[in-house]
């Protein structure tokens, strides 16, 4: 007998693969037929929806490519809270960023950065996403080290937020030869060389 619960699993299961499968039918047009040629009637019947259905999950077709940003702030702070607390913060936003970062193909990321890039919108809607993060990442600093003085907490979360936007650029510029991982590490050591100047 399914109970009301395992009903509500199975639906949002359900709800979840239909979204992944739209995902990946529009990356998949987009990669082939360009960002700006593929329609959304296109990716309706990749997927095997109706366009209607489409509209349930998506409001358009920037918000598939929007959604592979999607959780980035989510993400650090989770993984923020998951590094001890006796560790020093900046420390520990590094091996958090290191740790979120690694895992990227760099093929993939390099394939989904260009086609973000190729929408002014897309653009747009990803730097507003910036703002969104860094005040996730800020609540995540202050409730994982308390005691720590504000704008201290306020200037690494801004400094983690400008890390992933500098090593993205400069992943796509050199169209990807060194890992987002290895750009990430020296954003880090640079800041280090800085406050080591005096």
């Amino acid at each position: 007998m399914t109970t009301p619960d395992d009903a509500g699993g199975v639906r949002e299961k359900k709800r979840r693969e239909t979204r992944q499968r739209i995902v990946e039918a529009g990356l998949g047009l987009f990669k082939a037929n360009g960002y700006e040629a593929t329609t959304l009637d296109a990716i309706a019947a990749a997927a095997g929806i109706s366009r209607r259905t489409f509209f349930h999950y998506f409001k358009s077709k920037d918000e598939i490519l929007i959604s592979m940003q999607a959780g980035l702030g989510e993400q650090l702070s989770a993984a923020i809270g998951r590094e001890p607390a006796e560790k020093c913060p900046l420390t520990a936003l590094r091996d958090a960023m290191l740790g979120l970062v690694t895992p990227y193909a760099p093929a993939e990321l390099l394939v989904i950065d260009k086609l973000m890039r190729s929408s002014e919108i897309v653009q747009a809607r990803k730097q507003a996403s910036y703002i969104r993060d860094e005040a996730l990442v800020l609540s995540a600093l202050r409730e994982h080290w308390p005691g720590e003085p504000e704008p201290q907490m306020r200037l690494l979360a801004s400094f983690a937020i400008a890390t992933v936007r500098l090593s993205l650029d400069s992943f796509s510029r050199e169209e990807g030869r060194r890992s987002l991982a290895t750009l990430v590490e020296e954003s880090f050591e640079a800041l280090e060389q800085l406050t080591q100047r005096r």
